[in-house]
């Protein structure tokens, strides 16, 4: 069996958790990801997995195996992609995470304009609120709005947006505005669901961080409904200004609470370090760079 192939799919095992699962994704029966792992092992003289029937973890050796392994799949990986560039073709496939309202509002229109200029680089988005382990192997880049970050990445700035508190005219002409964060408790909140601060809303108090748990009565991760919430006078939203710059263009919110606003939040591109980056990345994030300098988030 060819080495390379073997390690892989150990290391798949690994990361999907399962032989069936591995089996899916490369399309071949688990007898024969079995028969990967048996000759692998059987090779190195050396159990790599304890295998229980309800799970799988790494043996000691198996777990170092794992790192180096994962390692030089990466340097023939890189390998591979830094020969190729040589011919100064961009091409290949990448794949990006983004934040749900960040990645629907303002990604589509950037990945519209790189292609133009790099026509063979194909890109899959998936828009997620949830943490990214880049780690895994499941994504080349994560979009991330952010004040911090996780470490053993890069982190490439992109863009700045406020994170400000908003209502509707007609919400505060019948509930009143509120001039102190102490007075939200008395207001009906809509709260964005999985961001890095669980059930709080941040404020800048005499130039500290406060943190409010607010007195919500409708709660979504998806930041446009939020906003289609507070614009119809459900209640106070706490948002990036990027994701409301739509309705306060409109007249359909206002912010509120402005001297409490915390300093403004970074937009970074992240990925792994490696000695070896894809043009397609390199390029990507370059092209990410300069777009949103000159069309502002």
């Amino acid at each position: 069996m060819d080495k390379l192939t073997t390690i892989h799919v150990f290391c798949r095992i690994i990361e999907l958790g399962s032989f069936a699962a591995v089996a899916r994704e490369k399309h071949l029966s688990a007898m024969m990801i079995s028969k990967y792992m048996a000759h692998l092992e059987e090779s190195l003289g050396v159990a790599l997995l304890n295998r229980t029937t309800r799970n799988i973890s790494m043996t000691e050796a198996g777990e170092r195996y794992y790192h180096r392994g994962k390692q030089l799949l990466d340097d023939f990986s890189e390998l591979d992609e830094h020969t190729s560039q040589l011919g100064r073709h961009v091409k290949g496939t990448l794949k990006i995470n983004a934040p749900i309202d960040f990645g629907g509002i303002y990604m589509v229109s950037a990945i519209e304009a790189y292609q133009r200029e790099y026509p063979e680089v194909k890109i899959s988005m998936t828009l997620d609120n949830g943490h990214v382990n880049l780690s895994a192997g499941h994504y080349d880049l994560s979009i991330l709005v952010t004040d911090t970050l996780d470490l053993g990445v890069v982190a490439k700035k992109i863009a700045l947006t406020k994170l400000c508190t908003y209502a509707s005219p007609a919400y505060l002409a019948e509930h009143g505005e509120p001039q102190h964060i102490e007075q939200l408790n008395n207001h009906r909140c809509l709260h964005y669901n999985g961001t890095p601060h669980k059930d709080f809303w941040l404020f800048n108090v005499a130039g500290g961080e406060t943190k409010i748990k607010p007195n919500w009565h409708f709660a979504s991760n998806n930041g446009r409904a939020l906003c289609q919430a507070a614009s119809l006078g459900m209640g106070i939203t706490q948002a990036p200004e990027i994701s409301v710059a739509n309705y306060l263009e409109r007249g359909q919110l206002v912010e509120i609470l402005q001297p409490y606003r915390i300093p403004s939040l970074a937009i970074y591109a992240t990925y792994l370090q490696r000695r070896f980056l894809p043009a397609k990345l390199s390029t990507f994030v370059d092209f990410l760079i300069q777009h949103f300098a000159e069309n502002r988030a």
